[in-house]
């Protein structure tokens, strides 16, 4: 009931920043703002780090915060996943965690994410254009509404369930695509007798993307996405929100829309320490997720085997090599650090070991299903995060009475993956 609501400061029902004790000179876990994704609930620390003293601390269940723009207008706020011990992360980040008998650390999270918290945090912000940062004091003193410490278990109990859906659908994803890559490299090395071609005889059409304009114009009358190089990596998980939609002309759309089996291989863009060379599969799984056409970015190039069959089979060689820094040799890096990509020198003096077809229709009936049910759990994803932002308000709110709900909003995350249905939860 919304009477059982009560108003509080933030900083009466959140430790903010909570208390952690860490010694300097010791080595801890680490968390850079670039590992928080906006879509996804959890981040995880991928390498440790010396603490001397600086940035924010944090243990397992608590909230990182972006404090700073534009990285809090891009809503990057998550809670930190898998850590033994503390850890700590950029200066840029608030750390919020539930209070003891107070609030749910879940639900905590979830209050931080919603539209009216971070525009209040937004409304706050101090310092220079282009480096101002929300006011810690400010945040602490925000007046909220906040229901009792049992209904926000509940309510974070039914947006974690989407959440964990996605979680679990992201590992599956990666435990897949490792699958396909190591079936790709036990059978590429253990072929000795496949026949050694140029990599562009293997290729029937390539074309360098395009970007059109963002605006519809007489000349530039056809719409398509565009997806670029630092699409490449989010794509597979379910993250198509950031593909540009863009208006082309008749005849650039025409020679690079997307099919079944291309595959876009980034050539300029990359950064000094990554490089360039990544590659996408596209597959009519990953292309029916889109409501138009769908061309590469201007720093992509569109690779169109002469064969369907070798679609899977030359993205799997293609990141192959990137994975051995072979497509290294091909790189042209600027003295500003720029890296492009001698396109026309790789497809011309790249050797490929050319798989004989029985072995060639081995491969592809185990990879080609693996690949397609990637981007069906990248779908579910879509769902999944798409029911999970309607619901965020109306649960926030008190607009949903979870008092009378048992399991049904909790089971949706589960139909609307299975049929698509998320407007009608």
């Amino acid at each position: 009931m919304m009477e059982d609501w009560k108003e509080h400061k933030f900083s009466e029902i959140a430790d903010f920043p909570p208390k952690i004790k860490m010694e300097k000179g010791k080595e801890y876990p680490f968390v850079l703002m670039d590992e928080v994704d906006a879509g996804f609930k959890y981040v995880r620390a991928s390498f440790t780090k010396i603490y001397d003293g600086s940035g924010a601390k944090f243990e397992n269940g608590d909230t990182l915060f972006a404090r700073i723009t534009p990285s809090l207008e891009n809503g990057k706020i998550a809670q930190i996943k898998d850590i033994d011990r503390p850890a700590f992360g950029s200066t840029e980040f608030f750390v919020f965690r539930g209070k003891k008998n107070v609030s749910d650390c879940d639900f905590i999270y979830y209050l931080s994410k919603t539209d009216w918290f971070r525009q209040n945090a937004i409304n706050s912000f101090v310092g220079a254009s282009g480096r101002q940062r929300a006011d810690a004091k400010f945040v602490g003193k925000t007046i909220l509404k906040v229901p009792p410490l049992h209904i926000q278990q509940k309510i974070a109990k039914i947006l974690s369930s989407y959440d964990d859906l996605i979680e679990t659908n992201l590992q599956r994803i990666k435990l897949l695509d490792e699958l396909a890559q190591n079936t790709f490299n036990e059978m590429y090395s253990a072929n000795k007798e496949f026949e050694e071609v140029n990599l562009g005889s293997l290729i029937g059409h390539e074309i360098g993307g395009g970007w059109g304009n963002d605006e519809l114009t007489d000349e530039f009358n056809k719409p398509a996405y565009v997806i670029r190089g630092t699409d490449i990596d989010e794509l597979p998980n379910g993250k198509l929100e950031k593909v540009p939609f863009r208006y082309h002309k008749k005849s650039n759309l025409a020679s690079r829309k997307l099919q079944d089996g291309d595959i876009i291989f980034e050539v300029s863009g990359g950064s000094s320490y990554e490089g360039v060379a990544k590659t996408l599969l596209v597959t009519e799984e990953l292309l029916k997720q889109f409501d138009n056409a769908v061309m590469p970015a201007s720093f992509c190039k569109l690779a169109r085997p002469g064969k369907r069959e070798y679609s899977s089979f030359l993205f799997l060689f293609l990141r192959f090599l990137r994975n051995i820094r072979g497509t290294e040799v091909f790189e042209i890096r600027s003295a500003s650090n720029i890296v492009n990509y001698n396109w026309t020198a790789f497809l011309k003096f790249q050797k490929v070991k050319k798989p004989s077809d029985d072995v060639l229709e081995k491969f592809n009936a185990i990879v080609e299903p693996i690949y397609k049910q990637i981007y069906i759990l990248g779908n579910q994803n879509q769902y999944l995060k798409e029911a999970r932002d309607i619901l965020l308000p109306r649960l926030m709110t008190g607009m949903i009475d979870v008092s009378e709900i048992n399991t049904e909003l909790s089971m949706a995350a589960e139909d609307g993956v299975e049929y698509g249905k998320v407007e009608n939860i």
